[in-house]
C-alpha cells in the first residue's frame, strides 16, 4: 500500500492513530512515519527524511517553512496540547494546585520520568520548571529521561519504583495503557503548545497529504482531538 510520510512530535502520535483507517477509506493511502522529539522531528526533515507532512509545534513549524522545507499555506493549526503529570494507573493521583504543592510531589517522587531535555518541548519544560522550583540539582539522580514521552510514558507504566511519576505531553499519556492523567501543572508551571500540520516542499503525495491535514484539523474529527488530549 502507498503510504504518506510523517515525521511528527510525539503528543500527535495518538491522533494520527485514530484518523488512519478514516484516511485509509477516502484515500487509499496508509499512513507511515516517525515520531518522537520535536527538535529531532525538524532536524530529520533538514536532513532531507523523505516525509510528505510533519506536525509539529507552531514555532517550529514557521520556522520550517522560513527555510523554504514547509508550504507556508499549507499549515494548519491540529489543537493545543497541555503538559501534564502522570502516575501508573494503580497509584494514587497526585493533587497540584501550586508551585509548592508541585515541589513537595515532585521530591516525594523516587522516580521521574520525563522525555529528552533538550529536544523535546515537554521535556524542555521540565527542566525549566525544576530550575524555577529550586530543586533541579537535588532531582538529577532521580530523572529518567528517555528519547521521547511516548517511551518515557511506557517506562513509567512498567516502572518498579516505589512513587514514580511522569510528566510530558497529555496526549501522550492518554495514549499510553498503564498510566493516567493525573492533573495540570499549576499556574507558573503551565505549559500550552500549539500543534500545527504541514505539507513539505519535497512531499511525493503533497494532494494526500493535504488530505490528511483536513481530516486531521476538521471539524468532523473535533470528538476525536478531544479524546486523545487536543484542545481548540
Amino acid at each position: 500500500m502507498t503510504t504518506v510520510n510523517i515525521l511528527s512530535g510525539g503528543a500527535a502520535q495518538g491522533l494520527v492513530r485514530g484518523i488512519s483507517e478514516p484516511f485509509k477509506a477516502k484515500s487509499g493511502f496508509g499512513i507511515d512515519g516517525e515520531f518522537g522529539a520535536v527538535g529531532v522531528m525538524a532536524d530529520k526533515l533538514r536532513a532531507s527524511t523523505p516525509a510528505d507532512l510533519v506536525i509539529l509545534t507552531q514555532a517550529l513549524l514557521a520556522k520550517l517553512a522560513a527555510e523554504k522545507l514547509v508550504v507556508p499555506a499549507s499549515i494548519a493549526n491540529v489543537g493545543r496540547v497541555e503538559t501534564a503529570l502522570a502516575v501508573r494507573s494503580r497509584d494514587p493521583r497526585v493533587t497540584v494546585r501550586t508551585e509548592a504543592d508541585l515541589r513537595e510531589v515532585l521530591r516525594s517522587a523516587d522516580a521521574i520520568y520525563v522525555p529528552d531535555t533538550k529536544a523535546s518541548t515537554a521535556g524542555q519544560h521540565v527542566a525549566k520548571v525544576l530550575d524555577q522550583l529550586g530543586i533541579a540539582y537535588e532531582l538529577t539522580s532521580r530523572l529518567k529521561i528517555f528519547p521521547n514521552g511516548a517511551t518515557a510514558m511506557r517506562e513509567l507504566a512498567t516502572s518498579t519504583a516505589t512513587r514514580p511519576i511522569g510528566c510530558t505531553q497529555a496526549t501522550e499519556i492518554i495514549a499510553t495503557d498503564g498510566i493516567a492523567l493525573s492533573g495540570s501543572l499549576p499556574p507558573g508551571c503551565e505549559l500550552v503548545t500549539m500543534y500545527t500540520a504541514g505539507v513539505t516542499t519535497q512531499a511525493a503525495h503533497p494532494n494526500e497529504a493535504s488530505a490528511l491535514i483536513a481530516l486531521l484539523t476538521g471539524a468532523d474529527h473535533k470528538e476525536l482531538r478531544q479524546r486523545v488530549g487536543f484542545a481548540g
